[in-house]
């Protein structure tokens, strides 16, 4: 009894021995004797809450645990995916923010329903499985390191597909893709009419270059972008920060002092391919407000100018077109020249005292690109209405020093006229600001005479990928624009573009959820900056354009 009774203190000591080492290890005893002595100094009423609080402070750092992909319908009710983070949090296990980036239809046209959501598929597979696994007990807040592996990730995805097609191509029998050159013009005729007009011979003679080869969309690419986005939120909680003040201190290795809101630029009419008239040039006629403006006060002002648009629509023969609300949260017009669009919206400045020019600027996204017919080697502007690259010049060059208002073109042509890109810029650079579409295109040569740049964040584009290209084009005119395919409730791009540092924001037109939701979000940081006394104004938008 005796020998068993001193087995078991011999047990207890060696317990207590462990113990007081495990603690001493731990810094235990020094905690709780400085939290101890800090709670009889504050004496707080909620004695619990405060050792909580405290003893938060010293908890580990939050770990990836898991990522969760799953299917959600975007703003088009379109298939897409969502990831989700978690992380360990006190001994938890507690989903920490979970995201959706826009998926890239292509500059031409939406994927098919079944290739989307085998797309989809793709995605969650990759969240669930092989990412899940790799970005386990990860530090969310190290997001140059998480975009890595994302990084890394895809690309050696995208060289297995590209394996895959290459095996396939072998196998039967290695046929050689024809090159799809598009076909000339045709030659002109030498009746008297042509040797009359031998500028026009001439041009016609030219040979338009062949499209470019369109970046290829890999299937499941979506959950990259997705999972960089929600590990880039959870960074932003973890540290207490907005996502904007998280993405700043990214970008430039410090929290900026003071921050500026950028622009908003806002879509007023669509009269593309989708838009039941004729025209197909004017993809999007894009208010730019005057400089120095609040948000809210920008919003106002526009919502104004588009009730008086209405009535004159509602109300005038000359101005009369059909109009209903497309996707992008704007009236689609049926018209059949350029020039109505522009008519209407200076009739309208006009009555609401809006000083066109001055106090209102315009945009145009043109979308070219999608407006050429290569049997012909013309742009289709309007229904049976065609032009060489060199006439469409011509008809910008027209277009803008009638409506002197027009500030800025978005894609007038394709990436491939480089020539006219050029001339473009000699015959208007100096009174309007030339954007390109850098999305697709991210890493192809710069186009001659552009000035500003879109940027998107959709697909395997990741957090860092977004910084690399906004820092590489800084003194440049860069603009966030939002797409169609986004989910509903996410107001990230609005961070994102502060936090960047970016000149313009569009997020589309003054109707819809997804869009509202991200005017709301950039007046919600607007007003914090003002609280803080940090918002920087800008009295002058970058050149060319003017206050």
């Amino acid at each position: 009894m005796a020998n068993r009774l001193s087995e078991e203190e011999q047990d207890l000591h060696h317990m207590k021995s462990a113990a007081a080492e495990f603690y001493r290890l731990n810094r235990v005893p020094q905690e709780l004797e400085r939290v101890l002595n800090q709670l009889f100094i504050h004496r707080p009423e909620d004695i619990h809450g405060y050792l909580a609080d405290y003893f938060k402070k010293l908890c580990a750092a939050p770990r990836i645990s898991r990522l969760r992909g799953k299917e959600v319908y975007d703003a088009r009710g379109q298939l897409s995916i969502e990831a989700e983070v978690f992380c360990i949090v006190c001994n938890k296990e507690k989903s920490m923010s979970s995201a959706a980036v826009s998926s890239l239809s292509g500059p031409k046209e939406a994927l098919l329903d079944q290739q989307r959501a085998a797309d989809v598929r793709t995605a969650a597979q990759w969240i669930n499985e092989p990412l899940s696994t790799m970005l386990k007990d990860t530090n969310p807040c190290e997001q140059s390191e998480v975009d890595h592996i994302l990084s890394n990730f895809f690309m050696a995805r995208y060289l297995e597909d590209k394996d895959i097609q290459n095996k396939e191509k072998e196998e039967l029998g290695s046929p050689s893709e024809p090159e799809v050159v598009p076909s000339p013009l045709p030659a002109p005729s030498k009746d008297k009419k042509s040797v009359d007009k031998g500028k026009k011979s001439t041009t016609a003679e030219k040979q338009f270059p062949p499209a470019e080869p369109p970046e290829a969309v890999l299937p499941g690419s979506l959950a990259i972008g997705s999972v960089s986005l929600a590990v880039a939120q959870t960074g932003a909680k973890i540290q207490g920060v907005p996502l904007y003040r998280y993405i700043a201190a990214l970008k430039n290795r410090e929290d900026p002092t003071p921050f500026h809101i950028p622009v908003p630029l806002i879509t007023l009419l669509s009269c593309g391919k989708t838009s039941t008239g004729k025209l197909s040039l004017l993809e999007e006629v894009i208010l730019i407000p005057k400089a120095g403006q609040r948000v809210k006060q920008i919003i106002t002002k526009t919502l104004e100018l588009q009730k008086e648009m209405m009535r004159i629509m509602n109300t005038s023969t000359k101005h009369g077109a059909q109009a209903v609300l497309c996707d992008s949260g704007v009236l689609a017009v049926s018209y059949e020249r350029p020039e109505q669009p522009l008519d209407l919206i200076t009739e309208a400045c006009s009555n609401s005292g809006l000083a066109l020019g001055t106090e209102v600027q315009l945009a145009l996204n043109c979308a070219a690109p999608e407006l050429m017919d290569y049997t012909k080697g013309k742009y289709e502007i309007a229904t049976g209405v065609l032009k060489t690259p060199d006439e469409l010049v011509d008809m910008y060059q027209t277009l803008v020093s009638k409506y002197p208002a027009v500030v800025a073109l978005i894609d007038p042509l394709r990436r491939e006229d480089r020539e006219q890109w050029e001339k473009l810029s000699n015959v208007i650079g100096d009174s309007c600001l030339l954007l390109s579409d850098i999305t697709y295109k991210a890493k192809a040569p710069p186009l001659p005479g552009v000035r500003g740049h879109i940027l998107k964040h959709t697909q395997e584009t990741t957090v860092s990928d977004l910084i690399c290209i906004a820092s590489e084009h800084k003194g440049s005119v860069v603009m966030m624009m939002t797409t169609c395919s986004e989910p509903c409730s996410d107001d990230s791009l609005s961070d994102i573009a502060v936090g960047l540092g970016l000149n313009f924001v569009k997020l589309g037109g003054l109707s819809g959820a997804q869009r509202m939701t991200k005017y709301n979000r950039l007046i919600s940081i607007e007003e914090e900056l003002s609280q803080q006394g940090i918002l920087a104004s800008k009295e002058k938008h970058p050149p060319p354009t003017v206050p």
